[in-house]
Order: C-alpha cells, then sequence, then structure tokens
C-alpha cells in the first residue's frame, strides 16, 4: 500500500462516516498522512481526526475512534491505533500478509469486489445516443458510475455527451457478425476518443493468444477449471501462507481504483486493459507456480493458497467483464 492508497483509504471512511451520519462534518478533498517520526507508532500517521473535531463538534479522540472502525481491516492495512490528541497511526502488512487480506477481500465481495463509493452523492445523467459506438460505451459508462455509488438519471437531451469516434458505416453490422461480446470488446478496448479496431476484427473469435478478448475468457475459464479439478483431488482454496505473486498481487490491489478512475474519467477502456494485465500475469503465475499437486503429490498449504489466489483472478475477470457487459464462460 502507498501513502496514496493510504490517503485514499482514510478519505473513504470519512466518506463513510459522514454518509452514516456518525459524523457530521464535510469531507475534505485530500487526507494526508506522513511517515511517523522516529520513536513513533506504526508506519504512517494521519491527522484527519484533529482536523475534523472543530466542525464535527467532537473530541479528535472520539473522531479519530470513529475513522478507526472503519479503516480497520481495510486491504493492507495490519493494525490502526489512536495516539495522543487524536492521530491515527497505521501499521501496514508485509507481502505476503497484503496479498492474504486482497484474495479474502476478492472471496468476500465477489464480483462486486473494486465496486465501491467514490462517487456516491454524484448525480449523473447522458443525453440521447443512437450511433452504435457511442450507445455501447454511454451504456458502460453508466454500468461503471453505479458501482462506484453514482446515481444515473434517465437520458435527456440536456445530458452529458461522451466524445466517442464513431464506427464506420461499413461496420455498423458488427453485432450481427461478431456476436454481443466480441462486438462489445472491439467498441470498448480502444479509447472513446480514438479509432475502435473493427475492420478486419474477426480475428475476435479466434481462440488463441492472438485474441485478447479470448486470453481474458480463457484466464478465467482457466481459474474455474482448478476449482474443480482440487474439488476431484479433494482439497478446496484456503489462504494459508504466502504465494510469491507480486505482479499478480499488485493488479488485484489496483483494481478498485482501476474501476474508480474508469468511472470517473468514462474511460471503460481502462476496464479491458486491466483485465488483459491481470490475464497475462496470471498466466505467468500459473506457469510458474503450479496451483494443483503433479503426480503423487499431496495436496498442501502452498496448493490451497495458490489455488485461492486463482479464484480471486478469476472472480476479478469475471467482475470486470460484467461490467463491460461481455459474457465469462466457464468453459471455453
Amino acid at each position: 500500500m502507498t501513502p496514496a492508497d493510504l490517503s485514499r483509504t482514510v478519505l473513504h471512511a470519512v466518506r463513510r462516516a459522514v454518509d452514516e451520519d456518525a459524523l457530521r462534518a464535510p469531507v475534505p478533498a485530500r487526507v494526508r498522512v506522513e511517515r511517523t517520526r522516529p520513536g513513533g507508532r506504526g508506519d504512517y500517521a494521519c491527522a484527519v481526526a484533529l482536523q475534523l473535531a472543530r466542525p464535527a463538534a467532537l473530541p479528535a479522540r472520539e473522531v479519530a475512534e470513529i475513522l478507526r472502525a472503519r479503516v480497520q481491516g481495510a486491504p493492507g492495512i495490519g493494525g490502526v491505533e489512536v495516539t495522543g490528541p487524536g492521530f491515527l497511526n497505521f501499521t501496514l502488512l508485509d507481502g505476503a500478509d497484503r496479498l492474504g487480506v486482497l484474495v479474502r477481500a476478492v472471496a468476500e465481495r465477489g464480483a462486486e469486489y473494486g465496486h465501491g463509493d467514490d462517487l456516491v452523492g454524484t448525480t449523473v445523467c447522458f443525453a440521447p445516443v443512437d450511433e452504435p459506438r457511442a450507445r455501447v460505451v454511454t451504456g458502460t459508462v453508466e454500468r461503471l458510475l453505479r458501482a462506484q455509488g453514482a446515481e444515473v438519471g434517465e437520458r435527456t437531451a440536456g445530458g452529458e455527451a461522451l466524445h466517442v469516434v464513431a464506427v464506420p458505416a461499413s461496420d455498423r453490422d458488427l453485432f450481427e457478425r461478431l456476436g454481443n461480446d466480441a462486438a462489445r470488446w472491439a467498441l470498448l478496448r480502444a479509447a472513446p476518443h480514438d479509432r475502435p479496431r473493427c475492420t478486419g476484427s474477426g480475428d475476435l473469435l479466434v481462440q488463441g493468444e492472438s485474441n485478447p478478448l479470448f486470453r481474458v475468457r480463457y484466464a478465467h475459464a482457466r481459474t474455474r477449471a482448478l476449482s474443480r479439478n482440487a474439488e476431484r483431488l479433494g482439497f478446496r482454496a484456503a489462504f494459508e501462507e504466502g504465494v510469491d505473486a507480486p505482479v499478480l498481487g499488485a493488479l488485484l490491489a489496483d483494481h478498485p481504483g482501476v474501476l474508480a478512475a474508469a468511472a470517473r474519467h468514462r474511460e471503460p477502456d481502462r476496464v479491458a486493459r486491466q483485465l488483459e494485465a491481470v490475464a497475462q500475469a496470471f498466466f505467468d503465475f500459473h506457469d510458474d507456480a503450479r496451483p494443483l499437486p503433479v503426480g503423487d503429490e499431496k495436496p498442501s498449504a502452498a496448493h490451497r493458497s495458490r489455488l485461492a489466489l486463482a479464484e480471486a483472478v478469476g472472480t476479478v475477470l469475471a467482475g470486470g467483464l460484467s461490467l463491460l457487459g461481455i459474457s465469462a464462460p466457464e468453459v471455453l
């Protein structure tokens, strides 16, 4: 967890406390965290409770306790302590512990892992659209906004209009040629202001490594197959020990931020690129550290932990594809 991640986590805790009416104070634009000084507690400290005490009409330590309850247990945070007049002191988890927390967080949230409250209190409505790509992009952005807590109203003439490069007239039959999933990927994978890769996009139907959509969906299907095979071998996933997968762990940790940024900037292509990166990291991980026993090998804590990570990957891929309106088959 970086200082920026920690700052966002604390800010979310403030917003949640205000939304739940546990704290009556304005939500600051940002929250500052600093490395603790020599002799201090934990890894980082934050004085936001002192900042909010006066407008909340509460003692700073009471504000800090309200926030501590909403930050404790967040991914990457091992402990939160209130010190002095109302400082929040954070102890971060090491790499192995962080990955375990992430895997458990994904299992708990399921396909909604990464959905958040970044845009709670925001109301958005878009202008009506007829052009095929603009319709797909706008509908996907609406779904991303709702996943971040925004309220999306009916489309009206005075609503927000997204800048989307239209598909050529020759590609208006894209859905008939490719089907829903490949057509949506073709329209969403490029940034809305860039020309989509539609002409000659029949390769999006190819079941091979050259097809990024296939790789994402195959990675998801592979994680589900691992779970089925593990059950036949008599064991299930459980994160019991550290797994050496720093790239995959970092991508899982980044996933909520990617979804929030995609909604905020109206750029669903960020989600597609994130899913491609997760799929590639999963294949690398799978090749280096087999989640299933080989030969006469007995299932161990290492296998159960690797399988738990693989299942988290499958959940993230399925959730991301769902936000793009694309199916995630369990068998390909």
